[in-house]
């Protein structure tokens, strides 16, 4: 941290980002700054406001301020707005892919092709689905003839803390349906990427939110987040990061009885049956590289049929090595750099002790010395015992184990050996047998030969150390809302 003596604005990429918070409908200016540095050279890209509670608290009565309005605002109404958002993100899509990409290290193509499209997504869908399923039919009480109604009231200010490996999409898979139910929004970015809330402050602004009605605070957890996750005046928390950091905000939050929403880690498998199609394992195997490894859902532990495990593991490792890897501004590479120098030491602790502790490198195994600074190369590790660290805690980073089991029974029971319970992938041409094991493995999400395909209407979350609560379509409403069942007797009314 240090004294604000930098400039407001930094050019990245092109791109003209302000570094002050939004708070109220104005940029908000801090005494003391933090370094922004980019992963792709570890070079600073520029100096953003530090927050904490004074800005916090700035931010919490900005939003509380703004809504009565907003809550009383015809869901049609707020769905306009919201979808202008939308208009102006696809506006600006290569912006924010440019910023993005430097400020997290991930790929440009993904952002242009995929990541930004959906961030618009995120919006246009929450601003429909506010409008389809934010009524309810009247029911009747059988046999009574009380009359009941079920309403969507908005719950009040939602404070929504990202992370920093898909910081603007996975913020807004929040933020929309928040603010379509017509919450109010704080915003604490990840200190790692915080540069793309800030654009889309200005696009929400140049769509006509309302002031107040969505505020960002940059700072760190320590500083901006824990007074934001402990202040009385929230209504709804939603974060997405590690389990240490959620614990500490369980505590914090439980002071207030504010109800939370978690997605955390995953130590998800994938199971490859005796019947696969072999070429699709392969596939969805290397795909688990994407990000440099830094995906919440990626399948870590790769459970492969004793009777393919060796090909399939000699596939796997030539088509990795296959993946380039380099500087992510660039359309032909496939694996970037870790987030950060302290984030890189920790992958590189976890692959060190596990070949200490037995485990053998088929690909990979360290640093990426060609390139030097924080490219970790893809790592595919076998004969991790069982029990190993490696097998049993998050490795966010380009990591995975392979290992062999002889029945079905035993790919199950494996791939719910774990405390995580995000997601799963499981390769079968058997339909009975795709049927059968999908209904036994503990995961919010199963993908049966298929990786990554996420429905908005469909409900996403995890289960045991993955996380608490699902998000998605009406359970996204169910969260962001009071429920409330309002019963009308049919006595008692003046004729």
């Amino acid at each position: 941290m240090q004294a604000h003596t930098a400039p407001f604005t930094a050019t990245v990429e092109g791109v003209t980002v302000d570094l002050r918070h939004w708070i109220g409908g104005e940029r908000v200016a801090s005494e003391r700054t933090f370094a922004d540095v980019s992963p792709i050279d570890e070079s600073e890209i520029a100096q953003v406001a530090a927050g904490g509670a004074a800005e916090v608290d700035a931010a919490v009565a900005a939003a509380r301020a703004a809504f009565p309005a907003w809550a009383a605002l015809p869901v049609a109404e707020r769905s306009a707005i919201l979808r202008r958002v939308a208009e102006g993100i696809e506006a600006r899509v290569e912006d924010l892919a440019r910023v993005e990409t430097r400020d997290n290290g991930s790929l440009i193509r993904s952002h242009r092709r995929g990541v930004m499209p959906r961030v618009a997504m995120n919006f246009r869908a929450f601003a429909d689905f506010a409008e389809q399923q934010l009524g309810h039919p009247d029911m009747e009480v059988p046999g009574r003839g009380h009359r009941e109604r079920i309403s969507y009231d908005p719950a009040g200010v939602v404070a929504i803390i990202t992370p920093w490996n898909a910081p603007l999409m996975l913020a807004t898979w929040r933020i929309g349906p928040a603010l379509a139910a017509g919450n109010t929004v704080v915003v604490k970015p990840p200190e790692w990427a915080p540069l793309t809330a800030s654009l889309l402050a200005d696009i929400m602004h140049e769509a006509g939110v309302p002031a107040g009605v969505f505020n960002v605070v940059q700072g760190t957890g320590l500083e901006a987040g824990a007074p934001l996750t402990a202040h009385p005046g929230i209504n709804r928390l939603a974060f997405t990061g590690s389990v240490p950091t959620a614990g500490v905000i369980s505590k914090a939050a439980a002071e207030n009885i504010v109800p939370l929403s978690y997605e955390l880690g995953g130590k998800s498998p994938l199971v490859v049956l005796e019947d696969a199609d072999l070429d699709l394992a392969v596939e969805i195997a290397v795909e688990q590289f994407d990000n440099a490894g830094q995906v919440c859902l990626k399948a870590a532990r790769m459970l492969v049929h004793s009777s393919l495990v060796d090909e399939f593991t000699e596939r796997v490792v030539a088509g990795a090595a296959e993946l380039r890897q380099g500087d992510p501004r660039e359309d032909g590479t496939d694996v970037s750099a870790l987030i950060s120098r302290r984030h890189f030491e920790q992958i590189s602790g976890f692959v060190e002790r596990a070949i200490s502790d037995g485990a053998r490198p088929l690909l990979g195994g360290g640093p990426n010395d060609e390139l030097g600074g924080l490219y970790f190369r893809p790592t595919i590790l076998v004969d991790a015992k069982p029990d190993a660290e490696i097998m049993t805690e998050e490795v966010f980073g380009p990591v995975v184990t392979i290992e062999s089991f002889d029945t079905e029974d035993e790919a199950v029971h494996r791939a719910n050996d774990t405390r995580f319970g995000l997601a799963a992938t499981l390769v079968t041409s058997d339909r009975a047998a795709a049927e059968r094991v999908s209904a036994q493995l503990n995961a919010g999400t199963v993908w049966v030969n298929c990786f990554f395909v996420r429905d908005l209407e469909a409900p996403f979350g995890g289960n045991g150390r993955s996380g608490i609560g699902r998000e998605g379509g009406i359970w996204s409403f169910d969260f962001y809302t009071d429920i409330k069942n309002s019963v009308f007797s049919p006595t008692g009314w003046k004729e």
